[in-house]
């Protein structure tokens, strides 16, 4: 059998992959580019504090919370709606919250019939009612059929908040209030976006602590589950202590 001994590696090649080599590279830059952005973004944390208390009040009182975005903006209002229907870090209650772009046939239909900017105003007209919250989420600020289910929303009584790139953009005035990330970069502003995400979820889930929602009686791996006896038998789809749904 014939073996195969590779070649050295050349030594800018060795270089860049050495811890504290001179070059930075692509990677390194893009690290630097968020922790500088990143120490901007902690002067939000009080706009942040403020939406998670506003939500844990009227999510608590029976409004919804709607989240729209494009592409890995989309990815970003997926990932909050599923930490509010199912949970952050600890057990509570589930509250409502809707993903509009994650309706496949709606968005489809809608875009076929009605054009690619009412794809979110037409759900919003759908699913929205007065008190009830509409996030969105874009990059550039300046995304059509962001802004035309934020006019929808307006009109409707929903309170309109943005999570946007760089101001000025369209969206922050269209909405009630907005949070514009100061970075260059749709990547580094997508990262930031996520940070807000789960800063928002510290907020909501510190602001149901004293309401005494908590679900009592339950550890770390159990998921509460309304009407189910605490004998009723079999097994309820128990989540795995990451939260993310592991085998009952």
């Amino acid at each position: 059998m014939t073996s195969f001994t590779p070649a050295s590696a050349p030594s800018h090649a060795r270089d860049a992959a050495t811890p504290g080599a001179s070059s930075p590279g692509a990677a390194s830059a893009h690290c630097d580019a968020l922790h500088e952005a990143l120490a901007r973004f902690r002067g939000e944390a009080a706009l942040l504090d403020a939406w998670g208390r506003e939500l844990a009040g009227r999510l608590g009182a029976g409004a919804r919370l709607l989240v729209a975005g494009n592409g890995g903006s989309a990815a970003q209002a997926q990932h909050l709606t599923a930490e509010l229907v199912g949970r952050y870090r600890e057990d509570r209650p589930a509250y409502s919250a809707l993903a509009l772009h994650a309706d496949t046939s709606s968005t489809t239909a809608i875009a076929n019939d009605y054009g690619v900017q009412a794809v979110f105003a037409r759900q919003v007209r759908a699913h929205g009612r007065a008190d009830d919250v509409l996030m969105l989420l874009s990059t550039s600020g300046a995304s059509a059929n962001l802004l035309t289910a934020a006019e929808e929303a307006r009109a409707l009584g929903l309170t309109v908040w943005s999570l946007t790139g760089p101001a000025p953009n369209p969206l922050a005035p269209a909405s009630d209030a907005a949070l514009c990330v100061d970075a260059p970069v749709a990547a580094t502003v997508q990262e930031l976006h996520l940070v807000a995400v789960h800063m928002l979820c510290e907020a909501f889930d510190a602001a149901l602590a004293p309401q005494g929602v908590a679900v009592e009686g339950l550890t770390s791996g159990d998921v509460a589950v309304e009407g189910l006896a605490a004998d009723g038998g079999g097994e309820a789809g128990l989540s795995g202590p990451d939260g993310e749904g592991g085998t009952a």
